[in-house]
C-alpha cells in the first residue's frame, strides 16, 4: 500500500499532548504527516509521529518561530514563504487535511483544503476556536461541494475518517462518501 499525505492543521498556540498521540497511535505505519511549523500542537503531533517512526514532513515559514532538531524522521521544507502562503503548499500536498484544534490559521488551513478539493477531518470538542466551524459549515462551505468537511468527536475518529479518505483521494483520485 502506497504512503498517503495527512496534512496536520492545528493551534500554534496551544498543547495538547493526548490529542497528539491518541491520533498518531491510531494510525498506520505508511503515512507522512506534514506539518507548517513544530510548535504548539504541531510539536506534539510531530514528537508523536517520530516516536512511532513515521515520517513528519516540515513545509516550515519563513522566519519560523522554531525549527525541528535533526531527527532521521523529519524532512524539513523551508519554503521562504509567509505563515499562510506556506498553508497552500501544506494543503497542496495533504491527501487528507485533520484539523486537531487551532485558531485563525488553522481556519484558513480548513477553508483552503476544502476549495482545493482536499477531504478535511475536523476535530470537535477542542475548545478552540475550530469548534465553532459546524455551526457556520455544515459538511460544505459553499454550493460548489469542492470537498467534504467531516467533524468528529475522538482524535481515534478522525484518524479513521483521515486514512479513508487519503487513501481514496489518493489511489482512485476520487472522493466517495464514507460512513463509519
Amino acid at each position: 500500500m502506497p504512503h498517503i499525505n495527512i496534512g496536520i492543521a492545528a493551534s500554534s498556540s496551544y498543547e495538547n499532548k493526548d490529542i497528539a498521540y491518541r491520533f498518531v497511535n491510531s494510525l498506520p505505519f505508511n503515512v507522512n504527516i506534514i506539518l507548517g511549523g513544530y510548535w504548539g500542537l504541531m510539536k506534539n503531533v510531530a514528537d508523536a509521529a517520530a516516536e512511532r517512526g513515521l515520517r513528519v514532513i516540515f513545509i516550515m515559514p519563513e522566519n519560523a518561530k522554531v525549527y525541528p532538531e535533526p531527527r532521521d524522521e523529519f524532512i524539513i521544507i523551508n519554503t521562504g514563504l509567509e505563515y499562510r502562503a506556506r498553508s497552500v503548499t501544506l494543503c497542496k500536498s495533504s491527501d487528507v487535511l485533520v484539523s486537531l484544534g487551532g485558531e485563525a490559521g488553522t481556519i484558513i488551513e480548513i477553508i483552503m483544503g476544502y476549495a482545493m478539493g482536499i477531504p478535511v477531518v475536523v476535530l470537535k470538542g477542542t475548545g478552540l476556536p475550530t469548534d465553532n466551524l459546524e455551526k457556520a459549515f455544515n459538511d460544505y462551505v459553499d454550493r460548489r461541494k469542492t470537498s467534504k468537511i467531516t467533524y468528529v468527536d475522538s482524535p481515534e475518529k478522525a484518524a479513521l475518517i483521515a486514512i479513508k479518505q487519503g487513501y481514496l483521494k489518493a489511489l482512485k483520485g476520487v472522493e466517495f462518501p464514507i460512513y463509519g
